[in-house]
């Protein structure tokens, strides 16, 4: 065992807090900025920034069963008639910011999540995908992945994605347990999934990732450690792994799992211990935020060569660029700005239907923001802040300005999680495990609003 990281260590620091996907974070979106705002950000882009590749989202609400689980934005139907229109709103979308953004952008990046992207037929996926490729440039070398659910896809159908463009697959496993499957509405042998990640290599995607979940109704450390042993021998090229948050206000499929099928908390953080070891153990690269990458994955030389980005979708290779969101209640970033759709299907297309883009929030980032935003990502993405390149970027002193904040650092310092030192902020071997905590040393919303009840807990 590598004990990556002591018990002790994960349980005093599991505490509610953001995932920093962006910073500041989606919950400080306000309605304040319109549709009006994002179409002045895309302008502005078109002005000046012509040469920079683009990175895409589309979001595919729809799915076919409920998954007890899962928080995403979704829509459960066995209708699939209600993709095609779906598609025909999405293709005015495109339309409307191509109106100002300019056609035939540069796109290094592509993601498609949901729901269930594989809900939409062949020929839907080769509507999208023709309908995307009119008005940007997919580059060559780029990134380009899909969300898979197992129970919806055939070789076939993988077949079909590596033809429309795609190199990397997401397939979305959370336990191999079948009692587990069962609990959370999820049922998929493992044999199906075994069978359809050789596929994936034999047609010869650049990258297989499986996720998984630990904390879900009926799981003990035994049943998972069977789990971790099986995603080993399926020996995907990263895996990420993600804490189960319940939250049955918040999200209603969640009120069909007993909470009394829970595990302890003691149980949930055995879990990722061990976890951490076996993966590690296991050849696997701990990148950081749930993410580990084998050896010669691209995420895994990125960490390795410091070219680390983090994007809405978690972590990147490709450089920090500007990301169109497209679908319901899809998130965006253009410039200094983040926005994101309407969150109802019917809201969405009746803004579409006036001729308006269907953004219903967003935020215009102050230069504060700007700041911090920087000093995270480096943390999150690189493991380092050197205090003059963000005193050179943002014309600022480190010290002075961050003193606060660098007077909580000694004590993650005296923790083992970070070396502080006259040039800058390191992150040990042991802080890349709680990065999280880190960097919110330096959320300044964190510091003024003391209610967390809003995230998910670290661990």
């Amino acid at each position: 065992m590598s004990h990556a990281i002591s018990e002790e260590l994960l349980r005093r620091f599991d505490v509610p807090g953001p995932r920093y996907t962006s910073y500041p974070t989606a919950d400080r979106f306000v309605e304040a900025f319109t549709d009006n705002d994002y179409i002045q950000a895309l302008q502005q882009r078109r002005a000046g920034s012509m040469a920079l590749p683009l990175s895409l989202y589309v979001h595919i609400p729809f799915c076919e069963s409920v998954c007890y689980y899962c928080a995403c934005n979704k829509v459960i139907t066995k209708h699939h008639s209600r993709a095609a229109e779906y598609l025909r709103y999405l293709a005015r979308e495109v339309e409307l910011q191509v109106a100002h953004l300019g056609q035939g952008h540069s796109v290094s990046q592509l993601h498609l999540g949901g729901g269930t992207p594989t809900f939409l037929s062949d020929a839907e996926l080769e509507e999208l995908m023709a309908m995307l490729r009119r008005h940007f440039t997919l580059a060559p070398g780029g990134e380009y992945s899909v969300e898979v659910d197992p129970r919806t896809v055939t070789e076939d159908r993988l077949k079909t994605l590596a033809r429309l463009g795609f190199n990397r697959l997401s397939f979305g496993v959370q336990d191999f347990d079948p009692a587990v499957q069962k609990a959370v509405h999820r049922v998929q042998p493992a044999e199906q999934v075994f069978a359809l990640v050789a596929a994936a290599r034999r047609i010869g995607f650049e990258s297989v990732n499986v996720d998984l979940i630990y904390g879900l109704p009926l799981q003990t450390p035994a049943s998972f450690a069977r789990t971790l042993a099986q995603v080993n021998e399926l020996r995907p090229d990263r895996i990420a792994l993600y804490a189960y948050a319940h939250l049955p206000s918040r999200f209603k499929p969640q009120r069909r799992i007993s909470a009394a099928e829970l595990p302890s908390a003691g149980d949930k953080l055995g879990m990722l211990s061990m976890s951490l070891d076996a993966l590690i153990d296991a050849g696997y690269v701990y990148v950081g935020m749930d993410h580990f990458a084998l050896p010669n994955d691209a995420l895994a030389v990125a960490k390795r060569q410091g070219r680390l980005h983090r994007n809405f979708q978690g972590y990147s290779t490709q450089p920090d660029c500007d990301l169109i969101a497209l679908g319901v209640s899809a998130i965006g970033r253009i410039g200094a700005t983040y926005s994101q759709n309407a969150k109802t299907l019917e809201e969405y297309r009746d803004l579409l239907d006036q001729g308006r883009l269907p953004i219903v929030r967003g935020l215009a980032l102050t230069r504060d923001d700007l700041l911090r935003r920087a000093v995270i990502m480096a943390l999150m993405c690189q493991g380092e802040v050197q205090f003059e390149s963000i005193e050179l970027g943002h014309l600022i002193s480190f010290k002075s300005h961050f003193a606060r904040e660098l007077e909580v650092l000694e004590g993650l310092a005296a923790e083992g999680l970070v070396r502080l030192n006259p040039g800058g902020i390191q992150v040990t071997e042991a802080g890349w495990f709680l990065v999280r905590a880190i960097a919110m040393v330096f959320d300044k919303n964190l510091q003024v609003d003391l209610d967390r009840a809003r995230f998910s807990r670290i661990i």
